[in-house]
Parts: C-alpha cells; structure tokens; sequence
C-alpha cells in the first residue's frame, strides 16, 4: 500500500493558450495579474472566468494545484470593481486555505478601493467584527467561525449576492455539511454561485442541488498527485529506532524541505522538541496553534528559513507549499485517503516527489 513507483509526470495544468487579455476585464486588474506573474491561463481559468464573468453560475471540477483560485477570484474583482454595491462570500474549510485566498485577493485586487475581511478560527473575533463594520466588499471565511459571526449578527448572508465554496469535499469530510447547507439556505435566491470541489460525493449532491441554477459544468482532471510521488516505507522497531531513523534520513542529501506527519498534536510537540534538541530547524503546527503562529511557522517552512514542518492531518488541511521534497509519515494516517492527501504535499507542479512511511 505505500509502496509504489512515481509514474512519468503528465502535468496538463499550463497548456491553455488563453491569456488573461483574452478576457473583458478592466485594464487596472489586467495590470495587477501581469505583475502577479500570471500570463497564459491556465485550462480551469480559461474555462471559468468567461462564464463567470457573463454571471453564470459555475461548478469547477478540479483540485488544489490547477489555478482555481485565480479561476473564481479573477471575475469576482472585475465584478465588484465595477459595482461597488456587490459583494462577495468564499467559504473555504481550513484556515490556511482562507488565508492564501485573501493573500492572492491582496495582489489582485491592489490599487483598486477593494477591501476584504478574512474570518477564521484561531484569530480575534472582536477585530474581526470591526473589520466587518467597514463594509468589505469580499468576506473570506471558514464555516466555524462564519456562524459564530452569524450567530453574533456581525454578518448577514442575504446582503451577498456572491458566493464561492471552494473545496467542497474537504468540507464534507471535516464535519461542516450541516453548517454549509444552514448557510446555503440563509443566502439570497437570485446570485452568483460557483462551487469547486476536487469530486462530488453523495452528500455534496444536495448541497448542489440547493445552491446553483443553471450552472456551467467545468471538469479538470489532472494526473493524480500521489501518482508523481515515488513510495517507500522504512521499518523501525521502538520508539529509539524510529527517532533516530528519521534523523539518519533528515541529514541525507537531497531532504532539503521536508514535511513530517504525526497523528496528534501531543506527539508532534513531542517530536519537535526532540528534533530541535538535536540541531534541526524544525516547526510545527496543529489546532493548539495560534493562527498568528501557524502562519509565521508556515512562513518560515516556504521561505526555507527552516528544514521540516511537522503536522496534524487537520492542520494539513489547505497547505499549498512549493518544492517539498519529501513527505514523511512518522506516524501511520487513520486511513488511505488521508494518506493519499498527505502524500499530495509533494511531486507538485510537474515535479517528482518522495514519501516516507514508517512501520514497526
């Protein structure tokens, strides 16, 4: 199960021969992708943003890593920019995943009179109450901490006539569908829905069938990311064995940024101490994480300021960190498919990866 040959890269995501002065949108946004480094679109975007822009409503069918982001946000600015009276609302599952929304926000929308509001978990929900007082025109939120705003009336869902989820399966799985459909059934009837999902499960049916009219269908299938990733296990016996297996492996050439799994936040505490008192630079986060602090941490890791990043499953939620180079489960995952999802962390953006696991 977790041995297996990374197959021949096949990475379709930047073959589309559309660019982004293809597309009707004012020349201010067109300026800020430009100096965003975007050029060519890529296959979702180029399929997305037109019918977006037209005010249809969209479903994208495509996972992390294929420009989705840029796919919704792109038309929504284009969209507000020219009718200051609209708003906008991204519904994400993680923290992290909200908090890279509303970084590509900042650099699209820059120089534009745009503002956003980011509400998550982990942060001051005061500040976040005043932030919302100033009437921003895009809310990027995650589902536990929109209700608390909800339920506090700092928000109210029938004055945003756009709406985002992003990652819909991922929300399904962590436990939000009853929150995500409370939400869907509290927003106005005439707006814009996109809805973007890696796949559609049975229980995202209905909440699709609630929330978009008329859509256009958008399907980007890509090579699946654990397929890049060439597949190994290292067998170790004790808890001595498995630390000092790790540390062998860590001091190898070539494992330059690597991400490490644990299965609880007291194991990787642990293990992070262990590693620092051996000389690594090493960082972690997990739900007993500030937000202010996972951010610096996740900073650190993408600016290679440190070596390993060492994580829960939940907190790995979202992460989309350039050049990892190994995966490396310390502890077993609860089930494949969260394996497959940490395995993806690596062998990204036509690159091969490598993962670990370790088994007594």
């Amino acid at each position: 199960m977790f041995i297996k040959k990374a197959a021949p890269v096949i990475n379709h995501a930047n073959t589309s021969n559309t660019t982004f002065d293809d597309f009707d949108i004012t020349p201010n946004l067109k300026i800020n992708i430009k100096n965003h480094g975007y050029t060519s679109t890529t296959p979702i975007q180029s399929q997305a943003i037109k019918p977006i822009l037209e005010g249809r409503d969209v479903i994208g069918l495509a996972s992390t890593g294929t420009g989705k982001t840029a796919a919704f946000l792109i038309p929504l600015i284009n969209k507000l920019f020219l009718n200051s009276y609209q708003k906008a609302l991204i519904i994400v599952p993680t923290r992290e995943l909200a908090f890279q929304i509303n970084e590509e926000f900042r650099h699209f929308a820059y120089g534009m009179h745009l503002y956003s509001a980011l509400l998550i978990g982990g942060a001051n929900m005061r500040r976040q109450a005043r932030d919302l007082k100033r009437n921003p025109q895009i809310v990027i939120a995650t589902p536990g901490r929109l209700k608390d705003l909800i339920e506090r009336r700092s928000v109210y869902l029938k004055d945003y006539a756009n709406i985002v989820l992003d990652e819909v399966d991922l929300m399904v799985d962590i436990g939000f569908i009853q929150d995500v459909k409370y939400f869907v059934s509290q927003m106005p009837k005439i707006r814009q829905s996109l809805f973007f999902s890696a796949t559609i499960p049975p229980k995202v049916r209905g909440i699709l069938e609630a929330f978009v009219t008329n859509p256009v269908t958008i399907s980007v299938k890509l090579q699946d990311t654990s397929e890049n990733v060439n597949q190994d296990v290292i067998k170790v016996s004790g808890s001595g064995g498995k630390i000092d297996a790790l540390h062998d492996l860590l001091i190898s050439d070539g494992f330059d940024k690597v991400l490490v799994f644990g299965r609880t936040k007291h194991s990787i505490d642990k293990l992070l101490r262990e590693l620092e008192f051996r000389g690594f630079k090493a960082g972690a986060i997990h739900g007993n994480k500030s937000q202010g602090q996972r951010q610096r941490i996740l900073q650190s890791f993408k600016a290679s300021e440190i070596q390993i990043l060492l994580a829960t499953d939940l907190a790995s939620r979202g992460l989309d960190i350039d050049n990892v180079t190994h995966v490396i489960n310390y502890d077993l995952p609860n089930s494949y498919d969260d394996y497959i999802h940490r395995i993806g962390r690596t062998g990204r953006a036509g690159k091969t990866g490598f993962a670990l696991t370790f088994v007594n």
